[in-house]
């Protein structure tokens, strides 16, 4: 049981940027509340390495790039995912669900929206004495709609609103410390403002496509947990990405896909170390259309650290007869989890996440099934490893098409 509530508050103190900023570790790691918004849901990203800004168009493209949907060749289309978070620390109770729907206004317009719901698990608190003290559920959500407009033969648009509310200090402030009783639930609205370029096209008699992408996510309020007298920023995030698919044969096809991220968040920076503001150390007096153009220029050890912050992830896939598909890819964030305690080098360590990924998708009729999995590369006991995920999609159009038939 200890080991148990030892392990989930750590997960909920890793969500939230506290203000105790001297506790940090890791002073190069760029900290946001509810970094929830940038874990990637659909298992089909999720088996590109987290890939997903320019490949082509399905019903969970809100995830990703909600630009795409107005390039889909169905009119509309649900989808769910599913993902069991952080099963390697044991947890069996912590998850993420993410609903997607979309729909073809006419041949330039799509409406879509979104509801991802994140389940940090149940555990108990206990007095000083040991004795039960309540319990909590702590829960994150976020709901958004967008609008993608086809702008011309190869290009698209689209921007989403989001409403975000996070509750991870539920119960907190009535079972255990009495200066905590201010502590509440986390509200933020937020923007995605996202385009797609599209181009098919015949290399050796056989069609191919290339295509871009670029999504600007979560621009928005910061977000509070005590009324207002601290803020921390939302992950605002940069997601640029290209993909190039191609025909082998009649039956098989190959597409290969890379995005770069950034996240567009200042650097909160500790005492002594070079940009410190000791006027504004928690960065209150930062808002947050200032701080997408400070995070391209705030890195304490200056341009070379602004491009460690950048992830990268790349993936193949393969269909045939597009029905069946297999899926692979490679995420890397720079940073070493054993990194030396030396400050002078703690700018290298970004998180470190790196790890491969694989997957599979399956077509039938109107039904879509994927999956993928995560596994960790040079850290056996990174929390991330094996991740699974799961997405379920229904496309509807087809579904009325096969009505008709009947």
């Amino acid at each position: 049981m200890m080991k148990r509530i030892i392990a989930t508050l750590t997960v909920l103190i890793s969500f939230v940027t506290l203000i105790q900023a001297q506790e940090n570790k890791g002073a190069g790691v760029v900290q946001t509340a509810v970094p929830f918004l940038n874990i990637t849901t659909d298992s089909r990203s999720g088996a590109l390495g987290e890939a997903g800004a320019a490949t082509t168009p399905d019903i969970a493209s809100q995830a990703k790039n909600p630009a795409k949907y107005a390039f889909t060749e169905s009119t509309s289309g649900i989808a769910l995912s599913y993902t069991p978070w952080l099963k390697n620390l044991g947890i069996s109770d912590m998850n993420i669900a993410h609903l997607f729907g979309y729909h073809k206004l006419d041949d330039l317009q799509t409406v879509s929206a979104s509801l991802r719901y994140f389940n940090l698990g149940e555990f108990d608190f206990y007095d000083r004495s040991g004795d039960p003290a309540g319990g909590s559920n702590p829960n994150e959500f976020a709901f958004d709609m967008g609008y993608a407009l086809k702008l011309t033969d190869n290009w698209s648009g689209s921007v989403a609103l989001r409403y975000i509310m996070s509750d991870i200090y539920q119960n907190v402030g009535s079972t255990l410390e009495a200066t905590n009783s201010d502590l509440d639930a986390g509200h933020a609205f937020a923007s995605d403002v996202s385009f797609f370029y599209n181009k098919p096209f015949y290399r050796a008699r056989k069609q191919s496509n290339i295509a871009f992408g670029l999504n600007i996510s979560n621009i928005g309020s910061k977000i509070s947990y005590d009324g207002g007298e601290q803020k921390d920023f939302i992950p605002t995030n940069l997601k640029i990405g290209g993909a190039y698919t191609t025909e082998i044969d009649q039956y098989n096809k190959v597409s290969f896909a890379l995005d770069v991220n950034k996240l567009l968040v200042p650097t909160l920076l500790e005492e002594g170390m070079p940009k410190y503001d000791e006027t504004d150390p928690y960065l209150q007096k930062v808002g947050p259309i200032e701080g997408i153009f400070r995070s391209f220029a705030d890195a304490p050890m200056g341009f070379k650290e602004e491009l460690r912050e950048i992830t990268i992830s790349t993936g193949v896939e393969y269909w045939y007869n597009e029905q069946f598909a297999l899926r692979a890819g490679y995420f890397h964030e720079s940073g070493e989890s054993d990194i030396d305690q030396d400050p002078a080098n703690e700018w290298k360590n970004k998180g470190g996440r790196r790890y491969l990924s694989f997957g599979a998708g399956l077509k039938m009729n109107v039904f879509v099934f994927d999956f993928s999995y995560m596994v960790s590369v040079g850290n056996t006991n990174n929390a991330l490893s094996n991740t699974l995920r799961f997405t379920l999609g229904y496309d509807i159009d087809n579904f009325r098409r096969q009505g008709r038939r009947r």
